[in-house]
């Protein structure tokens, strides 16, 4: 977009990766992207104090972690907020970047205010940012929508500025821009909100999104208890422009960083406001049942689990990233060791993050690619949604495994394929299907 970045971390040994070339997470265009502009408009340091200095406007990533009480640790952003103070000596912008509860704004300014810091100096803003994990760059330069919660036109024009490349279209006529839904005739709206206003936008939509996904898991259970379609039903719903398709994919519920520890915290925050919110309630209970089925589901085909075989695709908690973070397919990987089973497992890009949680041993071995996942196994389970798993060779695929049963989680194929092809196939929210007979020998 132009402008010139300084990222700053404690952690020396990150930061060491970052200046040779390491992105550290699997993303697309981040690798390419660091090697375009390292050194030359983006650097890394371990030096917050010249860093604040240098800047115009400071963003505060820092993690917030899911309390014992389910509310957000806001510790880690204090902590960078005192020593952000502690180096102002003329007027910065600073932004809450990381998810945090309302009020954290009020917090900062007066954390930077009880550290000496005139209120002169500093507006503080809240920018919260809606990237999914895989598609996290595109995202950030093709959203839907950039909000700006600022209580002073001062920085809230300077968070217009640093986002006018892409508002005003001009960064998608750019030769080495990253390609995504947003143009020159269509650039993305920038809205500006109160911070509180802010700072709740990005806890509501997380809350509402999961709330989609419980939704139609929910709905998954009772179509298999009527045995209709899901999937028939998700079209017929998201259709309608009030409701829109996207979410609407049933599975073994929902993971990782974000959804999780974000319900919690809108859930807390409510509590503490006086707000009865006991959707937020649900939507988790939904989200944790929706895994304890899949394995009813999994005995359901195998009768017992105990010495069973199993192949498993896919640990990290979505396709298109290596974050295993509260996974459930990690989560049912414990569930079935648990029960006896034996595992190979088979992820594309997870499965050194997912060995820091589940160590291989005499139950547990990675696999080399998803047919070595498969050999021999009574069982395939598919639990990640990675793409490269829907072109698998299923004729391939059946001989691999000592009996063709495949139970998939993220329903990433067509039943009808799936019975031509001699599988016994189970997966969410449809009837399973068993392999056609030859029809000419039964009738004999």
């Amino acid at each position: 977009m132009g402008h010139d970045v300084v990222c700053v971390d404690n952690d020396e040994l990150k930061v060491a990766a970052l200046q040779g070339g390491d992105t550290l997470i699997f993303e697309n265009y981040l690798p390419e992207l660091l090697e375009r502009y390292r050194n030359i408009k983006i650097r890394f340091t371990t030096d917050l104090a010249e860093a604040t200095r240098n800047s115009e406007a400071i963003f505060i990533a820092v993690g917030t972690p899911q309390g014992e009480t389910g509310d957000a640790d806001l510790s880690y952003v204090e902590a960078v907020a005192c020593e952000i103070a502690r180096s102002i000596t003329s007027y910065k912008v600073v932004v809450e970047k990381s998810t945090v509860p309302v009020y954290t704004n009020e917090w900062i300014s007066r954390t930077f205010e009880r550290n000496g810091v005139s209120p002169e100096l500093f507006d503080v803003v809240s920018n919260p940012e809606f990237l999914r994990e895989g598609t996290a760059v595109s995202d950030f330069l093709h959203p839907d929508r950039i909000v700006v919660g600022a209580n002073s036109e001062r920085a809230a024009k300077v968070l217009q500025t640093i986002y006018r490349p892409l508002t005003s279209g001009e960064y998608y006529s750019r030769a080495a821009s990253i390609p995504g839904s947003c143009s020159m005739s269509e650039p993305p709206p920038l809205i500006v909100t109160s911070t509180k206003s802010a700072e709740i936008i990005k806890h509501a939509s997380n809350a509402f999104l999961a709330l989609k996904i419980s939704f139609i898991n929910a709905v998954s259970n009772l179509c298999e208890a009527a045995d209709a379609n899901v999937q028939q039903v998700a079209l017929g719903m998201g259709l309608d422009r009030r409701i829109g398709p996207r979410f609407l994919s049933p599975g073994i519920g929902y993971g990782g960083s974000c959804f999780p520890k974000d319900v919690a915290a809108f859930r807390s925050v409510a509590e503490q406001l006086g707000i009865d919110f006991q959707l937020l309630s649900e939507i988790e209970k939904i989200n944790l049942h929706q895994r304890k089925r899949f394995l009813k589901k999994v005995r359901s085909a195998l009768w017992t689990l105990r010495e069973k075989r199993i192949g498993v695709l896919g640990l990290a908690f979505k396709g298109e990233t290596d974050d295993v973070r509260d996974s459930p397919a990690t989560d049912l990987v414990q569930m079935l060791l648990a029960e006896g089973c034996t595992i190979a497992a088979f992820d594309p890009a997870a499965m050194k993050r997912a060995a820091d949680i589940l160590p291989a041993d005499a139950n547990l071995r990675y696999a080399d690619s998803a047919y070595d996942a498969a050999r021999d196994a009574d069982a395939l389970l598919i639990l990640t949604d990675w793409k490269e798993f829907s072109s698998l060779d299923l004729s391939k695929l059946n001989k691999m495994l000592r009996y063709p049963i495949i139970i998939d989680g993220r329903n990433m194929f067509d039943p009808q394929v799936m019975m031509k092809n001699g599988f016994t196939y189970l997966s969410i929210g449809r009837p399973t299907v068993y392999p056609l007979r030859d029809l000419d020998a039964t009738s004999k």
